[in-house]
This record gives structure tokens, sequence and C-alpha cells, in this order.
């Protein structure tokens, strides 16, 4: 027979598949997929189960219900001072994931240049070279995660199609602030290419920082992409709605690609995400001082049994090198021993490099976005273990 697609047919399975596949097995903690314990808002879901019961359940249009969109030019008005026009200019996706691949598949060329930035999220590079796409990598060094400038020029070309980055940024929780923002925009500007940027842990930031949108910077308006998702401003991961933000004329082209990947998502799940859109400000900074209390919560526990661990200023995780503990192996021989041996499980950080055995391999990502309860049982286990 012949055979299938042979990019994805060579890709493994994702690693918090296969580290949460292990966890279940040996009944661990599971700090290594990054999923809420909380419900989610009580109005957020009162809503979406009242639309279920009670609304429009038949396909809802394929840019997203009126309310959502709506919702989301509001929300990019309120938090980033954007003038959005919701018919022409936001689309619902069925999650952020798929957003990305209707930005990646509707603007990328087969031989266009895409710039990336390590560590970077798992899905991005097989969808940039499904895509036809060409990689241009550059990589952010621990502990600061400090953006390379020399390197990150030279990664540009009169060949750049687009620079795909998040901030805040997972899996390395960093924040690019607006000077490093400032430096990508201009590099954009210069060589004419486009930002794709995800943004789903807009929300999710520390210490009195600000997230600064790419979009709101000079002349950069017409040429990004924002993302966002219900999934992480809401604790509600399994609902899979995302939105994107784009000029109209970017737009056109990215909603042609929707409408040929998913046409829709559910109509009660984009109601409840629109409610969530319109929660007073207060709870987006509850989010972010709950996040910042769990982040220290666990980050100081650590840092007792004998973590080196790095400074975390944003989404769920934090990067933690474990080498003072006297462990040897690698980072993915050492997630699998504290999963085993130890009872709780965390990701290693190679697998979010292109080239894993190039990579740094001495690093362990841990998810603090959990009951009280489920960080202390981790914390427990972990320092009961290392203390034999």
């Amino acid at each position: 027979m012949k055979s299938a697609n042979s990019l994805m047919s060579g890709l493994g399975t994702t690693v918090f598949e296969v580290m949460s596949a292990l966890a279940r097995e040996h009944q661990s903690v599971n700090l290594g997929q990054g999923f809420p314990d909380d419900k989610g808002p009580q109005e957020v879901r009162a809503a979406a189960a009242d639309y279920l019961m009670n609304g429009h359940n038949q396909y809802p249009p394929m840019m997203g219900i009126p309310e959502l969109r709506q919702a989301v030019a509001e929300h990019a008005k309120r938090f980033q001072g954007l003038d959005i026009d919701w018919q022409s200019e936001v689309l619902v996706t069925s999650g952020a994931t798929e957003a990305l691949g209707d930005c990646l598949f509707g603007l990328i060329e087969p031989g266009d240049e895409v710039v990336l930035i390590e560590p970077l999220y798992d899905s991005y590079l097989p969808m940039v070279r499904r895509a036809g796409g060409i990689p241009k990598l550059v990589r952010l060094e621990p502990p600061t995660w400090s953006l390379p400038r020399e390197e990150l020029a030279a990664a540009f070309s009169d060949r750049t199609k687009l620079i795909l980055f998040n901030t805040p940024m997972n899996p390395c929780s960093k924040v690019f602030d607006r000077d490093e923002l400032d430096f990508i925009a201009g590099l954009c500007l210069k060589h004419d290419a486009y930002a794709v940027c995800d943004e789903v842990y807009e929300h999710i930031i520390f210490d009195d920082r600000r997230h600064v949108s790419i979009m709101t910077l000079p002349d950069m308006r017409a040429r990004t992409v924002r993302i966002g998702s219900a999934g992480k401003g809401f604790s509600l991961t399994g609902w899979k709605v995302g939105y994107i933000t784009a000029a109209a004329e970017l737009m056109k082209t990215i909603a042609k690609t929707h409408q040929f990947m998913t046409f829709t998502t559910p109509p009660n799940l984009q109601w409840g995400a629109a409610t969530g859109l319109r929660l007073a400000d207060d709870y987006y900074s509850t989010l972010a001082s709950d996040m910042q209390r769990k982040r220290d919560r666990l980050a100081i526990a650590l840092a007792e049994i004998g973590f080196d661990v790095l400074p975390a200023h944003g989404t769920y995780f934090v990067t933690t090198d474990f080498r003072p503990l006297g462990f040897n192996g690698t980072d993915d021989d050492f997630c699998r021993h504290i999963t085993v041996e130890a009872g709780v499980t965390a990701v290693p950080v190679s697998a979010f490099y292109d080239e894993p055995v190039r990579a740094p391999r001495h690093f362990a990502r841990f998810c603090f976005c959990k009951h009280d309860a489920t960080l202390d049982s981790a914390i427990e286990r972990l320092g009961r273990h290392f203390r034999k």
C-alpha cells in the first residue's frame, strides 16, 4: 500500500499524552499537563448550560456567533486599546490550536521561511512544516530566557513570511517586554513579515508585569494576528474555544482556511465564552493573583527540596534544574524516575525543542494550576523521596 504523509506519520506521540499515561499507570500526581483543577467561573458555565437547553443548537455562523465576536472586540479595546471591527476582524475557532492551523495553513506558501523561538509549544513545528514552511529557529537560553537579538535578526530575510511566537510563553514562562516586542516589530517591518502571536495566557501574568500585544505597536496593526483562548482565560481547557483577531485583509484568507478545517464551534460554548470575556476586571486580576500564589507555593517548596527554580513570569508552569539533587540522567530519565519512584509527574523541557538531543537535558517543568491540596501532595511526595 502507498505510504501516508511522511511528516505526520513520522511524528511521535505528544509528550503530554506520554507523561499523562505514565502518571495514570503509576497513580502519580500529574503536574505535567497544563489543565487546572478548578471548574471555571460559575456564571460562564451556567450561561453555556442555559444556552444548550434553550438556545439555537444548529450550525452557528461560520465566523462565530455575533455575541462572542463582539465580546472579543470589546475585550481587545478594554485591555489593549485596540479598535477592532467584530464583523470583519474576529474569527471564532475550535480552540487555539485550530486557530494556529488556520493562520499557518492560510498564510504560508511552500518554501516560505518562518521564524520560531525555542523552547516552543509542541504543535508549532509540525504545523509549519505541514504547511510547507521552512523553520528558522532561534533559541532562548536559561535561566534568563533573554531575547538573542543578533541571532533573531540573522534568522530574518526577504524570504521570511512570518514569525510565530507565544507571550506569555509556554513552556518557559517568559513574558516579552515592550523593548523586545519593539525589536521583533522592527524586523517584521524591515522584512515585510507577519507576526502571528499566540496570546492565550495574556491574563495569567505575574509580579505586576503587563501583557503587551505586538498588534498595538506602531505599524503592526495590519500585519499582526492575535490568538486567544477561553480555555486558558476561564480555566475551561476542555471547551476548545479560541479566537483570532486580524486585519480584514488577513482575516479573509484565514477564515477561508477555517471553513474547511472545522467550519464552526459549538454555539453554547461560544455563548459561555462571550459571557466570560465580559466579566469585570477584578475577575482577571484575581485569576492572575491566584495563579501567582500557586506559583509561589510550588516554587518555594521545590527550592526547599533542592531544585534550582527558574523565574516564572506568566502561564501555568515553573521550570526547574534538577542537577542540585544529584540526579545525573537526562530530563526524560528524571521525569520518568519521579513518576515511578516518587509518584509525581513533570514534563522534560527538551521535548519543546526541534532536536531534543541538542537541547538542555537537565530541566523539568511542573504545572501549578492545581488545587492547593494537589500541590501539597506532590510537594510531600517529592520531599519524602529526595530525603531518602
